[in-house]
């Protein structure tokens, strides 16, 4: 197996937002703000190379809005899809499979590209997973997040032919024998997070689950979460899960560090190191 860091550019949001009830006097420390209050923001995705699989966990926010949207998040930095891959050695025809963890538009705007006017799957050849109930829950937002489902990062993809469900009941060792799905619903209904196996890590791509470092402890949730208090419930089992069995932690949104691993200390989980994957390839 091969892991290939893509990184797909910044883009801005409201420190407080992204911190919940956590006091700027206290976030501001990890994630210092802007004129503005706005943080900057990764949109890191991990690409999976094993066997005849070419899997590519979320995908960034794309280019294909228009230019309020962008003035609204500052999309930023010298990084994209294609040239990310490009460095890899690939291009977005090579991708075989197109993981989503969930259907935000920062994690699957890339996903779908004009073409004169039509909307088309940037990845030609790519089966795209999702899931039933995430999908339902995307397509038929509730007032909260419809900001963030946007119709034309979504239903293209099914207009495709291209989707298709992973069935949590049933598994998916069939599917993708590398790797483990945990599902959280604090965030959004069913996002996924991907535990994969690779030599003798385990390395979970965390998405919205802990966006950053600075998220680690128990409180500090997002104000865009649907459920909070399932976030707190949903994180300190996964964290002291990951404390326990060393499991490396894929940052999507971190801006600075690529990957960390947590411990058990007398204030609860906390950050152990942070590193980049490449450190452990």
């Amino acid at each position: 197996m091969n892991l290939h860091v893509i990184n797909t550019g910044f883009f801005k949001l409201d420190g407080g937002a992204m911190f919940g009830v956590v006091p700027k006097s206290i976030w501001q420390k990890t994630n210092p703000p802007d004129e503005r209050n706005l943080c900057n923001w990764a949109m890191r995705c991990l690409l999976v190379e094993e066997g005849n699989t070419l899997m590519l966990i979320d995908n960034g926010l794309g280019d294909k809005q228009d230019e309020k949207f962008f003035s609204h998040y500052f999309l930023n930095g010298n990084d994209s899809l294609e040239h990310s891959l490009s460095r890899a050695g690939f291009s977005t025809s090579d991708i075989t499979d197109m993981f989503l963890s969930h259907l935000h538009f920062d994690h699957c705007g890339g996903g779908i590209k004009k073409e004169g006017d039509k909307l088309i799957p940037t990845f030609s050849k790519a089966t795209y997973w999702s899931n039933e109930e995430h999908w339902q829950w995307a397509t038929k937002p509730n007032a909260r997040e419809k900001a963030s489902f946007l119709k034309e990062n979504i239903l293209p993809i099914q207009e495709s032919g291209q989707l298709k469900f992973i069935n949590e009941k049933e598994g998916h060792s069939n599917l993708f024998h590398f790797m483990d799905i945990f599902y959280a619903s604090g965030h959004t209904d069913k996002m996924m997070i991907p535990k994969i196996r690779y030599k003798s890590y385990t390395i979970c791509f965390m998405a919205d689950l802990l966006p950053s470092v600075g998220h680690i402890p128990l409180p500090y949730v997002m104000g865009y979460d649907t459920r909070p208090l399932i976030t707190l419930e949903e994180k300190a089992a996964f964290l002291n899960e990951a404390a326990d069995n060393q499991y490396i932690l894929f940052l999507e949104h971190d801006p600075v560090n690529e990957c960390c691993t947590v411990q058990r200390t007398e204030k609860g989980v906390r950050l152990d190191k942070t590193f980049a994957l490449k450190d452990i390839l």
